[in-house]
């Protein structure tokens, strides 16, 4: 069925010198250890190919401290994704690790909320310590993509495509929204930053990066609420998606994960 998708997690980076401090407001044995992965996603059927957000290249890795294992693009390409066969790209927020890649995909029309253009290109960004997770270089290519008539922009909830939605949730960025995806075992939802990690929405535990604390903690419970009876929660940042879901293309040398399953 045309409503009905496949969805792949593609992992790109990892840092592994995280502690939980860094990942949770309130942790406890904030100094444990507590990686993180970087993904991008693929949603997929035999109508549309889309992508959900582009992460980051190896310049913006080095300039970060965060090396890329194998760069989104490089790893789409090892299972015959290449920019031009993308339908569209649905940029969950902004930051530097979700809209690094866009000059990587120069003709694809992108998806995102007005509230996330609006805080991004806005007063917000004169405070240093909200634009840290944004890249100027970033938000200019958008910028661009905007002026070329390549952006579609939502208020809220929206379809992109029978069987995707997007819903806007807001909290760790202004715009952040995440994408529900419907499936041949039911919905699934991408929380993308809307979750780092399960902990953060299975216990309530905020991530320490965040614009707004209560649309963050509301978030958990509007992630819950599209994910139905299943639960299928896809977190944006968290190892345990590798560990729960099987690798989708064993020959391949990109870890991706088959999450529709």
């Amino acid at each position: 069925m045309e409503r009905q998708f496949e969805v792949y997690a593609v992992k790109y980076a990892h840092m592994t010198e995280r502690v939980r401090a860094d990942n949770f407001i309130f942790a406890d044995d904030h100094l444990a250890s507590h990686p993180m992965d970087y993904f991008v996603w693929v949603v997929k059927n035999g109508a549309h190919t889309i992508l959900v957000d582009t992460g980051y290249d190896r310049q913006e890795g080095k300039a970060r401290g965060r090396p890329v294992l194998m760069e989104p693009v490089d790893a789409l390409s090892e299972i015959g994704i290449t920019p031009q066969s993308i339908d569209s790209i649905i940029i969950t927020h902004l930051h530097y690790d979700h809209a690094g890649g866009l000059a990587q995909f120069p003709e694809a029309g992108l998806h995102m909320q007005d509230a996330e253009m609006a805080y991004a290109t806005g007063r917000c960004m004169c405070h240093e310590t909200l634009r840290k997770p944004f890249t100027a270089d970033h938000i200019c290519e958008a910028i661009k993509r905007v002026y070329s008539g390549k952006v579609t922009f939502h208020d809220g909830d929206a379809e992109i495509v029978p069987g995707i939605t997007v819903h806007h949730i807001g909290g760790h960025s202004r715009g952040l929204q995440c994408v529900r995806v419907e499936t041949a075992n039911g919905p699934l939802v991408l929380a993308s930053d809307a979750s780092h990690y399960y902990e953060n929405f299975e216990t309530g535990k905020p991530f320490p990066i965040v614009v707004d604390l209560e649309e963050m903690l509301a978030g958990f419970d509007r992630l819950r609420q599209l994910a139905g009876p299943e639960g299928r929660i896809i977190p944006g940042h968290d190892p345990l998606v590798r560990e729960r879901y099987p690798r989708a293309f064993e020959g391949s040398k990109a870890d991706i994960r088959r999450l529709d399953m």
